[in-house]
C-alpha cells in the first residue's frame, strides 16, 4: 500500500513557474514508479510525466518545460513546472505503482493522491 499527498499548486502567470510535491508512504520508495497526470475541466485525465529509477518520460506538450526527479531519501517526488502557459491550467495528479520501468498510462497505476489545482493566468 502506497499513500500520496501532492502540494505545490497555486496560480501563476504565465511564463512563472511551480514545483509541485509529492510525498509518499508505505512501500519502500526506491521500487515503486511515480508519475504525473493532470486533468482540464471538461478533458480527460492525462499524462504529463513519470519516473522509474533511471529513466523519465515525458508528453510531447511539456517536454523541455517540465522535469521530473525523485529524492528518495524524503519519499517524495518533484514535478518542476517551468515557462507555464494556460493550457497547463488542471488538476495534476501524482500516482504510483510498482515497477522497473516508467509507465504513461493512467490505467497502469495502482495508487493516487488527492490532486492538487494548477492555474495558469494569461
Amino acid at each position: 500500500q502506497v499513500q500520496l499527498v501532492e502540494s505545490g499548486g497555486g496560480l501563476v502567470q504565465a511564463g512563472g513557474s511551480l514545483r509541485l510535491s509529492c510525498a509518499a508512504s508505505g512501500r519502500t520508495f526506491s521500487r515503486v514508479i511515480m508519475g504525473w497526470f493532470r486533468q482540464a475541466p471538461g478533458k480527460e485525465r492525462e499524462f504529463v510525466a513519470s519516473r522509474s529509477g533511471t529513466s523519465a518520460d515525458y508528453a510531447d506538450s511539456v517536454k523541455g518545460r517540465f522535469t521530473i526527479f525523485r529524492d528518495n531519501a524524503k519519499n517524495t517526488v518533484y514535478l518542476q513546472m517551468n515557462d507555464l502557459k494556460p493550457e497547463d491550467t488542471a488538476v495534476y495528479y501524482c500516482a504510483a505503482r510498482s515497477g522497473d520501468y516508467s509507465y504513461t498510462s493512467d490505467g497502469e497505476y495502482d495508487y493516487w493522491g488527492q490532486g492538487t489545482q494548477v492555474t495558469v493566468s494569461s
